[in-house]
């Protein structure tokens, strides 16, 4: 039996301004990934019109933000509904704090008009897996502060450029986790692997399986909003300085080598799926 592939989805949307207001779904793009490759298999992206179109932004404070005059022409959700729903139903939704916000907003959107939500069969949010396994390190953990940290440019905040973002962080979180894994303890900075306040993989878990069966809409009731503007909400909780201190993966000295091969990785892992990756890895740390 096969495993089931791995959807990486983002949505855009508007921002609630005053009471009774929703969140409503500018953008929806996604991949559909081979899990035993990592590599992409399909694509679906579109903007969606809301159906009240004065909530949706005139003019966007972010260079590639999208506009009223962008979604004006687009399709209403319930005219994309079936082609999201064959997109993300029976499989793997991954994302950057998909739990606390794009699985709700789905949910949502296919609640007010009466049909029945597509399902997932797991989810992975990299915030959560991230925070846990890379911590610290990586600064604040909001997706531009991950690409930053691995030189892979600057967030679009578009959903398909996003996921895809999304994608080659994973991967390159997961080849520097790889590759301390085969170096003894003592030769690496453990300082950012400790801390009680990251989500554990199994409150992970726990939580994923409780908003499957029962998401719930936060409150934004007494938080600021920016109007003329639309959010993904990928970003964690503010965090204190010393947490946004970035901090060096390896100690200096002996292992100056060792650090320039891992660059030298990294950047041959860019363009390469990752079985393939892992089969030339061990010639390049040579």
């Amino acid at each position: 039996m096969s495993s089931p592939e791995i959807v990486f989805f983002d949505l855009e949307t508007t921002v609630p301004v005053k009471p009774g207001q929703w969140f409503c779904i500018l953008e929806f793009g996604a991949i559909v990934v081979c899990p035993r490759k990592l590599v992409e298999l399909e694509s679906y992206c579109t903007l969606i019109r809301p159906e009240d179109l004065t909530v949706a932004p005139i003019r966007s404070g972010r260079e590639n933000g999208i506009t009223r005059r962008d979604v004006a022409k687009a399709p209403s959700f319930d005219e994309v509904a079936d082609d999201i729903f064959t997109v993300l139903n029976g499989r793997i939704w991954a994302g950057h704090n998909i739990q606390r916000f794009d699985c709700i907003r789905i949910k949502e959107a296919f609640a007010r008009i009466g049909c029945s939500a597509p399902t997932p069969v797991g989810i992975i949010d990299s915030l959560g897996v991230l925070t846990e396994k890379f911590g610290r390190r990586a600064g604040n953990m909001k997706m531009a502060t991950l690409a930053d940290y691995f030189g892979l440019g600057q967030q679009k905040h578009r959903s398909l450029d996003d996921v895809r973002m999304n994608l080659e962080v994973l991967k390159h979180c997961a080849t520097v986790l790889f590759l301390e894994s085969s170096l003894p303890p003592s030769l690496y900075d453990t300082r950012w692997h400790n801390t009680s306040t990251v989500t554990t993989r199994s409150r992970s878990l726990m939580q994923s399986n409780r908003d499957n069966m029962n998401f719930k809409t936060p409150d934004v009731k007494g938080k600021s909003v920016v109007k003329e503007e639309t959010i993904s909400r990928k970003s964690p909780p503010s965090t204190s300085t010393s947490y946004h201190q970035r901090m060096v993966p390896y100690t200096r000295g002996r292992l100056g080598k060792v650090t320039e091969s891992m660059k030298n990785v990294l950047s041959y892992a860019k363009s390469r799926p990752l079985n393939e990756f892992l089969k030339h890895s061990q010639p390049l740390l040579r």
